[in-house]
């Protein structure tokens, strides 16, 4: 083709074409699929061998995170570029001696290329293994397996992909086609003289497009029941990789994360919040990428997985948002599972089961108690088929394979009977195979986890499952959707005794049929709605925001209460149940309990809280009430600086504050936006002041029941880490001249500390402009502070992986570390006491001292640390 083409494919994805090039820019989940559907990936003969055409470059978002969802996961497609393209196999058409070229940020490109790593292997060490409680000969077995699956060795992605960062001028991707950022996320591609211009940014309320529908379907809550929410794999553009959806006594867990479960789910009738707990088999994107959807949800949601799949799970995600590995149970409430025992959730007894597979994996027995024994379902996802896991059968103990007991004892659990199993059937070299289960004892076995079409005789083994369809194990006698209209009531009104709680109770339950309006805006209502199961959209039409509401959250209390018009209209995404509460007997319980007043300051602030971006998504009433109750407004004075202390955050509710670095304006906080979080929240230093540029009325909050609220947090995680990049990529903040840039010379090649040096970086130059402007000591005191303080942190997090991967050094780097922080204290104090004057020389100290550290120390740390598969 000549010339230069662009193509838009769905919201935030473009594909750009030119000469020899074929680029994706912007690679969310199931992206692949996408590409699937417009012909931009199609299956080509040539020589009669069959491959498929697409992508041979990826351009990255500058941000991990928009509206919630991951933007950048290069899995799938480089496996596809790899594999399916054939980029990477000796002898095929596809193979031109070109790698897969991934660019972007030098933060993003080492962020992909290691959770591309932990994607490929998971734990890439047998001590890695031994560290997440694998016994070590077991342990030495697993390294055995992993490294025949990896053709005897264990590679880094950067042997197979090439990269190219893009930083502050035009990048050369090609002869002739060069591509160069614009401003955060909006990128220039020039070819011949044409010019392009791709904008990543997805709007505010704007999310990642599905590639298929679904439909809707109104779901039962059971007493034992398998709801199939996927049966196809990260390559079926007709629908869900994988999963399944489990009702035990009414209360919903999933089997599994693909890509766009908030589709599923909201396709299901099934909200967020009504999700009680995840069992996770493994890592692989088709089984993980919907782990930030249960994030959004108000509560944390029970994570159940061995300690293998589990230190597997958070290691691929520490890579991918660059944060620390404990930061999963920040979004999880984590319980191991012990391996091949039954082990008791609630009455719902579970068996992990060692799976072979390229990553940690286990299968998933379940049972529940009921007449004559148990009733049963085995979910097998991933697997390996027999053939295959014969061929690799060795007695040698120290080469790649597996040895006959391991084979025999993994054939002994395929064959283990349930009542319904359902199985991977994708084959290959890493899937499962129909066959292996024709003599299977199962009542019913339900085939998985492909593309393409059942052959003959794989229908005859197996049935499928469409969407949405259910295999009851132990039907139900009552609705247990009651149970949570119970719960929901008692949370919003812990105080008001239960036989009043009953007289609310005592009202019919409303299904509402997708695309219902609950509520329109500017109208009032007769009644106040509940919402039990399902999810709401929320649409303030006037400035086009909307947010979505799960159970637990109430519609038209405000309204109902005080008659008042509707600011908002409320809409059923899915199937939605609710409680349907006169607003007449709304009100009477309202003052017969004595609520009016508690009421209305509380709704007050709930209304305010829940037009915000921040708050606005998901929450119930519950964590609500809790946060609107520890509210403590307050006014700053024009110019006065913001100090609100480390355990606060705040919200504006009117006037301005503008963001300092130095005397440096680099954006303001307008009403409905939030500040404070980044020390409340994530204990990092901020490296900015706050000053009122008018009279501003604010919120203030107590950070620990801001941050128990995952979706809180995960919202606050994006904007900070934009905010960064804003600051980074922009070359925005101090204003002066002499401010350090970040280099890609500087990156050690390890992701979580290169991230911590680029932190540090900012933060000088931030104590570096206030210096520079020679203003008050004061605030070059408070700059230093902030500075130390992160520095402090960063030692001590650098001193902690150096110890763990035994770094023969890591004593005199700590010595170092202490003589770093010495004189950075001695810095402060002579500031402080007017013995150093406020000028440039101070800025010229900081960047000798943060080179010595990054260049100096640090340098040799990272081939060290790569070597033990530390990336």
């Amino acid at each position: 083709m000549d010339g230069l083409r662009k193509i838009e494919v769905t919201a935030g994805v473009y594909w750009v074409e030119a000469g020899p090039m074929r680029v994706l820019c912007g690679c969310p989940a199931d992206v692949v699929k996408h590409l699937m559907k417009r012909g931009l990936i199609a299956t080509v003969d040539r020589n009669g061998q069959s491959y498929e055409t697409g992508p041979n470059a990826i351009l990255l978002s500058d941000v991990m995170v928009q509206n919630g969802a991951f933007a950048n996961l290069a899995e799938f497609p480089v496996l596809q570029m790899l594999y399916r393209q054939g980029m990477i196999l000796p002898g095929h058409p596809g193979n031109t001696g070109i790698k897969p070229l991934v660019m972007g940020s030098s933060d993003q490109v080492s962020a992909q290329l290691q959770y591309i790593y932990r994607g490929n292997y998971g734990l890439v060490s047998q001590e890695e293994l031994v560290e997440a409680g694998v016994p070590p000969d077991e342990a030495h077995d697993m390294m055995r397996l992993k490294q025949r699956f990896a053709f005897g060795a264990i590679r880094h992605p950067s042997d197979l992909l090439d990269t190219v960062v893009i930083d502050s001028g035009p990048a050369t991707i090609a002869a002739g086609l060069s591509v160069r950022r614009l401003r955060l996320n909006v990128f220039e591609f020039s070819y011949g003289g044409e010019r392009v211009v791709v904008d990543l940014n997805l709007a505010p309320s704007e999310t990642y497009e599905c590639p298929y529908p679904l439909g809707f379907h109104n779901i039962p809550r059971e007493y034992f029941a398998v709801v199939h929410s996927g049966e196809g794999d990260g390559w079926d553009v007709n629908g869900p990789s994988m999963g399944s959806v489990l009702m035990f006594q009414g209360k919903v867990y999933l089997i599994d994360a693909g890509p766009n479960i908030l589709g599923t789910l909201t396709a299901l009738g099934i909200g967020v919040n009504e999700i009680e707990g995840i069992f996770h088999t493994h890592s692989h994107d088709d089984h993980f990428a919907g782990l930030t959807t249960l994030v959004r949800s108000d509560h944390r949601i029970r994570y159940y997985a061995t300690p293998m799949v589990r230190n597997s799970v958070a290691k691929k995600m520490a890579a991918l948002l660059s944060i620390p590995e404990t930061a999963f149970a920040d979004y999880f409430d984590v319980r191991s599972l012990e391996m091949d025992v039954w082990n008791d959730v609630d009455g719902l007894e579970v068996r992990p089961v060692f799976s072979p597979h390229p990553v940690e994996t286990t299968l998933f027995l379940f049972r529940a108690m009921w007449e004559g024994g148990y009733r049963t379902y085995a979910h097998f996802a991933d697997i390996c088929r027999l053939e295959v896991l014969r061929s690799f059968v060795t007695d040698d103990p120290d080469q790649p394979g597996i040895s006959q007991a391991l084979f025999d004892r993994v054939a002994t659990d395929y064959a283990v009977p349930a009542d319904v199993k359902k199985i991977d059937v994708g084959g290959g070299m890493i899937h499962g195979d129909a066959y292996d289960f024709r003599d299977d004892a199962s009542g019913k076995i339900v085939l998985a986890h492909t593309s393409g079409k059942y052959s003959v005789a794989q229908r005859a083994i197996g049935s499928a499952a469409s969407f949405g369809t259910i295999d009851c194990l132990i039907p139900s006698d009552h609705d247990f959707i009651w149970r949570s209209a119970i719960e929901v009531l008692r949370s919003a009104y812990p105080e008001v005794p239960e036989n009043q709680l009953r007289a609310l109770l005592n009202n019919p339950m409303a299904t509402f049929n997708p695309g219902t309006i609950l509520l329109k805006d500017r109208q009032t209502t007769k009644e106040v709605l509940v919402v039990l199961s399902g999810s709401v959209e929320a649409i303030r039409p006037e400035g086009g925001v909307r947010n979505i509401l799960s159970s637990g959250a109430i519609v038209g209390e405000l309204t109902g209460v005080f008659g008042t018009l509707a600011s908002e209209t409320y809409r059923a995404l899915g199937f939605v149940k609710a409680l349907r509460i006169s607003c007449s007997l709304y009100g009477e319980f309202v003052r017969r309990n004595q609520l009016f007043h508690d009421i209305a300051r509380l709704m007050e602030r709930r209304e305010f809280l829940q037009r915000t971006w921040l708050f606005g998504e998901v929450v119930s009433i519950k964590p609500l009430n809790r946060i609107a109750r520890e509210v403590r407004p307050h006014t700053f004075p024009a110019g006065s600086l913001v100090d609100i202390g480390p355990e606060s955050m705040g919200v504006v509710v009117r006037g301005c504050l503008e963001r300092l670095i130095g005397e440096h304006t680099v954006g303001t906080v307008g009403p409905g936006d939030f500040f404070g979080e980044e020390m409340a929240v994530f204990w990092t230093p901020s490296m900015y002041r706050l000053r009122a540029v008018q009279a501003t009325e604010a919120m203030i909050l107590p950070a620990a029941a801001v941050s128990d609220i995952p979706s809180v947090r995960w919202r606050l995680f994006e904007v900070v880490g934009k905010r960064m990049s804003v600051y980074v990529e922009d070359g925005t903040g101090t204003g002066t001249v002499d401010a350090l840039r970040w280099h890609n010379d500087f990156r050690i090649n390890v992701v979580r500390l290169d991230n911590q040096h680029r932190r540090l970086l900012e933060l000088a130059n931030a104590a570096q402009g206030v210096a520079a402007a020679q203003g008050d000591p004061a605030n070059v005191v408070a700059a230093i502070d902030a500075l130390r303080e992160y520095a402090l942190y960063h030692f001590g997090e650098e001193e902690a992986i150096l110890s763990r991967a035994a770094y023969p050094e890591v004593e005199h780097h700590r010595a170092n570390h202490a003589a770093m922080n010495a004189a950075l204290r001695d810095l402060r104090e002579e500031v402080a006491a007017g013995r150093r004057p406020v000028d440039s020389e101070i800025g010229t100290f900081l960047r000798s001292w943060l080179m010595d550290h990054i260049i100096g120390d640090d340098t040799p740390v990272g081939p060290f640390l790569n070597a033990k598969g530390i990336y």
